[in-house]
This record gives structure tokens, sequence and C-alpha cells, in this order.
């Protein structure tokens, strides 16, 4: 679905907030809460510009983290895409991704997307994020099958589970502790 599973929010949030990074690629951004919560966490004294018993919202030209994000289904848009992300390319990962320069973002996060490949199909993705990476790539998937079929939004099936074994094979060697998900990271 469009959203993240719940308990593992802050561990990515605050893997974020501790990296600090200047751009971030939020891929399969569904309803965009990752790029609000990014947005909120790393900017916030660029948000508002405060003066005595006056405040002001500043531009989005002031602020000094680029946020961009990949979304294929174009019914998840909110005002939330519009107010945190910079830029939005709504149109299918596989075809956005292999687009894209190397090193183009300090981190991409790829949250609770890759079940939604198959598995060579997720290699591939995977090694896509690893070359757009300049420095993190943090992808999350359940631990367990959630058989998942959405009609009227194909890209929501679940088509694969991964391991930790695998995602290790796959350069991930980080892991944040969650009961329900693995959080995996690569430096590139």
């Amino acid at each position: 679905m469009p959203f993240s599973h719940s308990t593992q929010i802050s561990a990515i949030v605050g893997f974020i907030e501790q990296l600090q990074p200047h751009s971030i690629l939020d891929v399969g951004v569904g309803m965009g809460q990752y790029g609000f919560l990014a947005r909120t966490n790393l900017e916030n004294i660029n948000l508002f510009v405060v003066d005595g018993a006056k405040a002001i919202q500043r531009a989005k030209s002031d602020w000094k983290v680029r946020i961009d994000g990949i979304e294929a289904f174009k019914t998840y848009r909110t005002p939330v895409h519009d107010y945190a992300y910079n830029d939005i390319y709504w149109n299918d990962t596989q075809k956005i991704l292999p687009t894209l320069p190397d090193n183009q973002y300090e981190l991409i996060i790829a949250v609770d997307i890759l079940e939604h490949f198959d598995i060579e199909d997720g290699i591939e993705f995977l090694g896509h994020l690893k070359r757009i990476a300049e420095k993190k790539v943090l992808v999350s998937t359940p631990k367990t099958f959630i058989h998942q079929e959405i009609e009227a939004n194909p890209y929501e099936n679940h088509r694969s589970l991964w391991s930790q074994e695998q995602l290790e094979e796959q350069g991930f060697t980080q892991f944040i502790k969650n009961e329900e998900s693995w959080i995996a990271v690569c430096s590139p």
C-alpha cells in the first residue's frame, strides 16, 4: 500500500537525521510520508522565518535539502507531494532509474518497494540504486511474505520475499533492528 508499516518509521527517519544528506531520492513515494518526514526533520529551521511576532514560510528555493521522488501510480498524489518534494518522476521506476546519472543523490531510500519486484528485477533495481547513490542506499522489505494483489494498482502486487542473506549478497551489510521488516543499508 502507499504507506509504510509504522514500526519502521522512527528507525528510518532516525537514520536519515543521523546521515544529514543534502540530497535524497525517495523511490516509490506512495503518499509521500518519508519525503514529508525527511523535509521537516532535516530542513526544520529553513522552513520558516520567524521574526518576533511575525512568521512566514520560506520559499522552496531557499530550502537547503533536495528531495526528489519516483512514483508510478499518479492516483497517490496528494498536497504532501507538492509541499515536501522538489521534483517527482511520475513513472515506472524501471523506466526512470536507468536514465539517472551515477552518484546523483547522497541518499536513496526505497521503503517497502523491493517486494513488488521478482528477484531478478529486484537485483537489477538494487544495482541502479547503488549506482545512483553517492553515500548510502536504504531499503526496507517485509521479513515474511504478505500476499497482496491490488487490481486498481498492479504496482502494489507482492512478487518476492527477501532474506537477510540475499540483501547481504547485494552489498547491504548494515541492518537496522526491526521486528517486521529488513531495514538494510548499503554504502556503494
